[in-house]
Order: C-alpha cells, then structure tokens, then sequence
C-alpha cells in the first residue's frame, strides 16, 4: 500500500485538534479515494479523511441503489411479459388440438393403448 502524503495545511482536524498536515497521514482515516467523477469523466486520485468523503460515498451508493432497483424492475416486467406471452401461447395450442379432436379434449388416460 502506498505511503500516504501529508495532507495540504491550513484545515483543522476536529479528531486531533491540530493541523491536518501535520496528523492526517498518521491517522487510519486517511484514506486514498479512486474513481471517475461522473460529471465530468475525468478520474480521481484523492487522499483524505474517510469521515470527510462520507457524504460523496453516502450520495454514490444510493445513486447505485437506484440503478440497481430500475435494473430489477426492468427484469420484473420483462419476466411479466414473457410469462403473459407463453400462456397465450397455451391457451392457442390447447385450442387447436381441442377443434382437431372434435371439440373434445385428448384424455391421456383412455388412450393407453
């Protein structure tokens, strides 16, 4: 894993009450976040504090939630579809054969033979 970099001074860490350039690279919450924005395409490489990136993370993963629940339902009323399409397709063929019987419906039971 890489060495964390010290962070840019000036912010004030609420947890060490000191100067972030000089605790956050010591801290277990100093993480490295990667990933694309979505606005703007371009990758991201960024360290900071985990407690900090948490309302970013916290926005991703509902917005992942969503997409996963749309996904779902699509597959819902695909599945719907196809199921309403093959009974259709039952009732036709159980028709068929029903009007090539004489009306009458083929008994498996009776014809042993």
């Amino acid at each position: 894993m890489a060495k964390p970099p010290p962070a840019d001074p000036g912010l004030y860490c609420p947890l060490w009450k000191k100067d972030v350039s000089k605790v956050c690279h010591t801290c277990p919450w100093y993480i490295q976040l990667r990933g694309t924005n979505k606005n703007t395409g371009e990758d991201i490489d960024n360290w900071g504090c985990a407690v900090g990136f948490l309302p970013v993370l916290l926005l991703e993963n509902a917005a992942m939630s969503n997409r996963t629940g749309a996904a779902v339902e699509s597959f819902r009323n695909e599945m719907v579809k196809s199921t309403d399409d093959m009974a259709k397709s039952v009732v036709q063929a159980v028709a068929i054969a029903s009007d090539q019987r004489d009306g009458r419906l083929i008994d498996a039971r009776n014809n042993r033979g």
